[in-house]
């Protein structure tokens, strides 16, 4: 915060009450225990207080310092909201009796570990589905409570609340997506931030940012003007994960910004150019690489080190460095400690060669094949 007014500094309770001790005739008795130190430590207490009072109005008031409900109150004076969470989608696959008619509505959820004492993650299908021939068939679901703890890997959601006949088994055959908690203060500050220092006016392409930016699940944007001849712009999304965004956070922010795409202004967009907003496409990024391992290290938990590694340093890059690099994942691998060394390192095949991203695309995480 910045340097505290004048009338805010050397406000503690002790030099409070050395001021107001100061003044009075030195001919009255004012040790501590006297009758004048006991009647005024109660006021040198409150007035400190109320000095920590006022420093907490001055924290409230700027957006840099402001936190919490203060914090959405200064940013929405520009027009700046929170955004909400918003919760993980994805599809199960039943298997039962061919024919099956599933309705919409139907409770699912992970199972419960006694163990760690992690609970179940509930979901619900969005649609009706009938198995097939073959006796399978495909629902989209959506987590039943918002945030990030719905975006769950492949195979996990195995557990159907209300077991309905003809149903043998459930399964999701991908990872949920999309799931975001309320934005933090850090990403809301951040926001509104862009806003006030770089005005969007008039469509052009900052404005375009922030609009897709106020949408909830968004976690970066790329904007292509002119993105099919003129008249026509592009907008790629990345969720906050900074994976493609799901259909859901495509189809909101389209809604949001030109929702009839036929340049009439129904949304935040102007009259005239066609809006069209798509998710980036991943690019995979898939390693490999011979290890030399640190006596008793296991070649599974080094497996899980190098995808955290590599994990974050890709979401450093996306939508922001076009290149990921042969040497930056060296690095990854050196600064794990089980790793002594390393060997026969490649990238999408080639042990030399950097990866260019292009404009809309985003590099992920693909296969890591590690030996000895």
């Amino acid at each position: 915060m910045a340097t505290l007014p004048l009338y805010l500094q050397d406000q503690t309770e002790e030099e409070i009450m050395q001021r107001m001790l100061n003044r009075v005739p030195l001919d009255i008795d004012k040790s501590e225990g006297s009758f004048i130190w006991d009647a005024q430590a109660p006021v040198a207490f409150v007035l400190a207080e109320a000095a920590i009072w006022a420093q907490q109005v001055l924290q409230r008031g700027f957006a840099s310092t402001a936190f919490g409900e203060y914090l959405d109150l200064r940013v929405a004076e520009h027009g700046v909201i929170r955004r909400a969470a918003v919760a993980a989608h994805g599809i199960v696959r039943f298997t039962g009796t061919p024919g099956k008619a599933i309705p919409s509505g139907v409770g699912l959820a992970t199972p419960a570990d006694e163990i760690s004492g992690e609970s179940s993650i509930e979901y619900v299908t969005t649609a009706a589905v009938t198995l097939d021939g073959e006796g399978v068939g495909e629902a989209p679901i959506r987590a039943v409570e918002a945030g990030r703890t719905g975006n769950v890997p492949a195979g996990v959601i195995t557990v159907m609340s209300t077991p309905i006949s003809g149903i043998m088994a459930v399964a999701n055959p991908e990872a949920t997506t999309g799931g975001t908690d309320i934005e933090s203060d850090e990403s809301l500050l951040q926001r509104f931030y862009a806003r006030v220092r770089n005005q969007g006016t008039s469509g052009n392409k900052a404005q375009y940012i922030q609009w897709a930016g106020e949408v909830p699940g968004v976690g970066a944007v790329q904007v292509q003007p002119l993105w099919q001849g003129p008249g026509t712009v592009g907008i790629y999304l990345l969720d906050a994960d900074k994976r493609a965004a799901n259909a859901e956070i495509v189809d909101a922010a389209q809604s949001y910004i030109d929702p009839t795409m036929d340049g009439q202004g129904e949304g935040m967009a102007p009259a005239g150019p066609i809006v069209t907003v798509m998710a980036a496409e991943e690019i995979p990024i898939n390693i490999s690489v011979q290890l030399t391992l640190a006596s008793g290290a296991s070649l599974a938990e080094v497996k899980t080190q190098i995808d955290n590694g590599v994990t974050a340093y890709l979401k450093q890059l996306a939508f922001a460095d076009p290149l990921v690099r042969v040497t930056r994942i060296a690095a990854v691998l050196l600064d794990i400690p089980p790793i002594i060394d390393y060997a026969n390192l490649t990238v999408n095949g080639a042990s030399d060669t950097n990866i260019e991203i292009n404009f809309g695309q985003v590099a992920v995480l693909g296969t890591v094949d590690v030996h000895e």
